[in-house]
């Protein structure tokens, strides 16, 4: 028999949440479109989940986590290996083919290399990828290759040490620098690179940047600064997609368009001549949500269907409470059916209340 706690969760399945605080509201129950449990509304199939595997980092970026750090959740109430393996099975069933596992930083997980492997024998599964800060690759990325890690994004946001101490509050540019050199050494093609581009720290490295691709199969992606609770984004701060164009093309007069896949997040282009690519993610100046085929669940088992959103509902306490497979999934369709068609803007993102990036998942 399901409990009070549980029906609530399948009879409301959408939950505002006010984190550490323990209020929330819930919202009513709509008239719900009976198609593919990931489909939503808007005719988004997702197949592409990304699941954070701990809050924990070994770095403190500035953009990704408050000043005076967050309230981590205690190990219990985060996900075991188990229970992320089913979810990702739940998932792969219903479509899924593509996982990226993400944190915090993911690499902080002693069973990391098990549970790529474990998601590597789902059938059906055709990627199991990573976003790393980098630091510890040298000494991880071999055994994660064994295991199956197909894919690489590297978060790094400024070739110059002193500021890579400033953003991060840590010292280790040069240990990201090996591990991305690494990363190509084992062949991963291309390995890309995520830099977050904020007015004023580091638009003065756009160029530097591009230039990493001349001669190596980098794909170096600008991200457009984003607001999360306390991370002091800020409007004057963000580097819009367009000035960042001008700027490369200012040097480079022939930077080229790529042509991108449907549900591509990053707008390619690239130098003639370049080993490597640039892409361009902008969610804040011209977004994608038309396209979105994400979904994701933080570290202690919430599925988000937007990044922005601060909808969520507890896969985790629906598991250890024992719900059938088929309630679990029916309590996913809710959710994707109620994704909304596009996230408000960037004004109405940094006034609303959600989790910190290290909170979501990178």
């Amino acid at each position: 028999m399901l409990s009070r706690r549980t029906l609530k969760m399948l009879l409301n399945p959408l939950i505002s949440i006010k984190r550490r605080t323990g209020t929330f509201k819930v919202k009513q129950k709509t008239q719900l479109d009976f198609q593919h449990p990931l489909t939503d509304t808007f005719g988004r199939n997702h197949t592409y989940l990304r699941i954070s595997l701990t809050e924990r980092c070994n770095l403190r970026c500035q953009y990704c986590m408050p000043e005076d750090g967050v309230n981590l959740t205690e190990k219990s109430k985060l996900l075991s290996a188990n229970e992320i393996i089913y979810i990702a099975k739940l998932f792969v069933d219903q479509g899924v083919d593509k996982i990226r596992l993400t944190g915090g930083e993911p690499t902080v997980r002693k069973d990391l290399p098990d549970i790529i492997s474990e998601l590597k024998s789902i059938r059906g599964l055709k990627s199991v990828s990573m976003t790393t800060n980098g630091l510890v690759l040298t000494k991880k990325l071999v055994e994660l290759q064994k295991s199956g890690l197909d894919a690489l994004n590297i978060s790094l946001d400024t070739l110059n040490s002193s500021k890579y101490e400033i953003i991060t509050r840590r010292k280790g540019l040069e240990r990201v620098l090996m591990g991305i050199d690494l990363a190509l050494q084992l062949g991963y093609n291309p390995v890309k690179i995520n830099c977050v581009v904020m007015k004023g720290f580091n638009n003065d490295e756009i160029i530097d940047f591009v230039r990493l691709t001349e001669n190596k199969a980098l794909d170096v992606r600008f991200i457009e600064y984003m607001p999360f609770s306390g991370n002091k984004w800020n409007v004057d701060k963000m580097v819009p997609y367009h000035e960042m164009l001008s700027e490369i093309k200012s040097v480079w007069p022939d930077f080229q368009k790529l042509e991108n896949g449907p549900n591509d997040t990053s707008k390619a282009w690239t130098v003639p001549g370049h080993s490597g690519t640039v892409g361009f993610i902008t969610s804040m100046s011209n977004m994608f949500c038309g396209t979105c085929n994400r979904l994701r669940v933080t570290a202690d088992g919430n599925l988000k269907v937007c990044l922005f959103g601060n909808k969520e509902v507890s896969l985790r306490d629906a598991i250890r409470d024992r719900v059938k497979e088929e309630d679990l999934v029916n309590m996913i369709s809710l959710a994707v059916k109620r994704k909304e068609e596009h996230h408000g803007g960037m004004m109405k993102l940094s006034r609303m209340e959600n989790r910190p990036m290290i909170l979501i998942g990178g």
